[in-house]
């Protein structure tokens, strides 16, 4: 199978970065800032070493010593046994100016001078680049999700989106809110096994407390909206660029009804696209 690489490369602030995690999402082996003297050794490694069949790696001006240098590396590439793209990303000078002011960065290339000379300078060096580019994206008016969006179509359009990593975890409100939830349920209102004594015992995975909980018509209606809502919710992370997501589900203590829902929830959601992973964080907690 020939080898996929991607050369990064356009104007500083234009997008490159958004772009190299974008590809990495997509299984490529991505390296940042690399002279391009050392693409060769990068070539070899990723085939002898450390085997890969998907490569992207960024590169900027900085790194460019000669018009000849540039010319015999892109041709070496061209004729290699790898499929070669290069992806230049600009943006006009309006738009360059506004992301460096917020960021409040200087320009690589004019740490002492105004703004519009690093710029000026940046597009002069990179034209050869830019003249030999084989996707060119202008990210003036995209937002970064729009850009990723953008790079992933024209790059790599056959293989579609890596599927959104769903991680569905149960938690007790006791010990607090898990951290990086991206949604949170309460299910507290839901019948509470815990004041069964033949249930206090058990867990959400057995059958009976998880029967006790969601078999009666409370239980049963709300596990057919919110399913309804995550079947709509998921879709629309996955577009807008999630690779992961974290859905929260809490009770008092970690133990009964978030359990019981997790897995509910992780038999009736459809796996099209998606990946679910569970976790039950406080469950051996008393």
């Amino acid at each position: 199978m020939r080898r996929h690489l991607v050369m990064i490369t356009g104007l500083s602030g234009s997008g490159k970065s958004s772009a190299a995690r974008a590809l990495e999402d997509e299984g490529f082996f991505v390296v940042d800032n690399l002279p391009l003297p050392l693409l060769p050794q990068l070539l070899t490694y990723s085939q002898e070493q450390h085997p890969v069949d998907k490569i992207a790696v960024v590169t900027d001006a900085r790194h460019f010593s000669g018009l000849a240098q540039i010319n015999q590396i892109l041709d070496d590439l061209r004729s290699g046994e790898v499929t070669f793209e290069l992806l230049f990303i600009e943006a006009c000078d309006d738009a360059l100016v506004r992301r460096f002011s917020e960021t409040r960065r200087r320009h690589p290339l004019a740490p002492h001078e105004r703004l519009s000379d690093g710029i000026a300078k940046e597009r002069e060096l990179l034209d050869v680049m830019r003249q030999q580019a084989t996707c060119l994206i202008d990210s003036s008016f995209l937002t970064p999700h729009q850009l990723r969006a953008e790079v992933l179509n024209r790059i790599c359009p056959r293989e579609g989106k890596a599927p959104l990593t769903v991680l569905l975890q149960s938690f007790g409100f006791r010990y607090g809110i898990p951290p990086g939830s991206d949604l949170v349920m309460d299910v507290r209102f839901l019948p509470n096994p815990h004041f069964e004594s033949e249930l206090q015992a058990k867990t959400g995975v057995d059958q009976e407390v998880s029967n006790f909980a969601l078999q009666n018509e409370t239980g049963g209606e709300f596990l057919h909206r919110f399913c309804e809502l995550l079947s709509y919710l998921l879709p629309k992370y996955r577009v807008e660029g999630k690779s992961y997501l974290t859905v929260s589900i809490g009770c008092t203590g970690g133990r009964h009804r978030s359990v019981a829902v997790v897995e509910s929830i992780a038999r009736r959601l459809p796996e099209q696209e998606m990946t679910f992973e569970i976790s039950h964080r406080d469950i051996a907690k008393r």
